[in-house]
């Protein structure tokens, strides 16, 4: 299995020997083409490292480390050379392969290389700038929404809510702190969270514990479980160990003081009016899994009363939620990330790569003929790449007026 991860170390190798014909165009001497050289070699190193001390069994943090060290370095150094590579590659066919044999036009082979490198230093600034300091820079989005027989008690009420958190991910304390601190600043009336909590095991949110115990709400927290917390990408020793792992989850988010929601309903209570909120577990598309059961979890429920849905995965909204005969005015999502890659520019542009995926990927969208509203948050933490280009982690306030 390791020696089939070998191969595209070896795609990548063929890849930066075919951009450095293009990198030497540049012309700027022996010290910075030896630095090129360098800086891969440093890379392939760490990645055949990683491959020789990679256990799916072994230690959640130092797996996380080493996924994240090589995605980052991945991804820093080949999304934006795929910028010469593309425009190497259509020049070498144009020219029948003169580009590799050193033939051709020097003057338009320089031109096009520096037009080339120039460009792809855009990206690999956007990615240096997501590492280092995109991945904690937390906004504050509001989200208004009008729900049709919403008692006046609850006009103007509002509900703050985080997603994908993916504690397991976290390598600095004091980013954090910062974005719970901006949770607790917020002042709001009730708290949801939309699902994955870690990233596999339920350890990796054991030293956060003190830290996001401190997220609580007048009218409380409530919690939903997303794909990544049921352990299914973790190699299991066996199935009493992942039912363990379960059990201590569900404890965890008893230590937190959330309420979490398994297939079942609660209700918010005030002045003498209430609020369903509706609590479904995983339910996805292949290859993610179908724990939710949303008839199960409305049971009990007068159907026309409004009802605030948690489900981790939008795709539910479409499957499922648009057609049920239950006055679910607004389900909460997260689970798309937006990709952490993407252009959002508020009014003009808002486009990721995961929109492929998952049509609905970010912000608020109404079912016209139904009224029923989906709000999918772009999620707190980050998972895999150790970073955020473009598209911030969120923090949202949904204020409820009647309609």
């Amino acid at each position: 299995m390791k020696v089939f991860l070998l191969i595209p170390l070896i795609f990548f190798f063929i890849l930066d020997l075919y951009a450095f014909q293009l990198f030497k165009v540049l012309q700027l001497g022996k010290l910075f083409e030896k630095s090129y050289w360098a800086f891969h070699i440093i890379g392939y190193i760490i990645i055949l490292y990683s491959i020789a001390i990679y256990d799916p069994q072994g230690a959640s943090n130092k797996m996380t480390v080493i996924v994240q060290i090589v995605t980052g370095w991945g991804i820093l150094f080949y999304v934006p050379k795929l910028i010469p590579i593309f425009l190497g590659t259509i020049e070498d066919l144009y020219r029948g392969g003169s580009w590799v044999v050193g033939e051709g036009l020097p003057d338009r082979r320089k031109f096009i290389s520096i037009i080339s490198w120039g460009v792809a230093a855009i990206p690999f600034l956007g990615i240096i700038h997501g590492i280092f300091l995109g991945r904690s820079n937390y906004q504050i989005l509001n989200n208004k929404v009008k729900i049709k027989g919403l008692p006046s008690e609850f006009d103007g009420f509002r509900i703050l809510q985080i997603s994908d958190i993916h504690s397991g991910s976290f390598l600095n304390f004091d980013e954090v702190e910062e974005g719970v601190n901006m949770v607790l600043e917020q002042k709001v009336d009730a708290i949801v969270f939309t699902g994955d909590l870690v990233n596999n095991i339920y350890s990796e949110m054991t030293p956060w514990i003190d830290l996001f115990k401190k997220i609580d709400a007048p009218y409380g927290v409530f919690s939903i479980l997303g794909n990544h917390d049921y352990g299914d990408y973790v190699k299991w020793d066996s199935s009493e160990a992942k039912n363990k792992n379960m059990t201590n989850l569900f404890e965890t988010h008893k230590k937190l003081g959330w309420k979490l929601l398994k297939n079942e309903n609660t209700q918010i209570e005030k002045n003498g009016s209430q609020l369903d909120i509706v609590g479904v577990e995983n339910w996805g598309n292949p290859p993610f899994p179908k724990y939710g059961d949303l008839d199960l979890a409305l049971d009990g429920l007068d159907r026309h009363t409004p009802k605030i849905l948690l489900s981790h995965d939008p795709s539910h909204f479409d499957a499922e939620v648009i057609n049920n005969k239950a006055n679910i005015a607004l389900t909460l999502s997260g689970h798309t990330h937006g990709m952490q890659f993407g252009i959002e520019i508020p009014g003009w542009i808002k486009w990721s790569p995961v929109k492929f995926k998952y049509p609905k990927w970010a912000g608020h969208y109404t079912h016209h003929e139904t009224k029923k509203s989906l709000y999918v948050n772009r999620g707190f933490g980050y998972l895999a790449f150790p970073g955020r280009v473009g598209i911030w982690p969120e923090i949202t306030i949904h204020e409820l007026n009647k309609l």
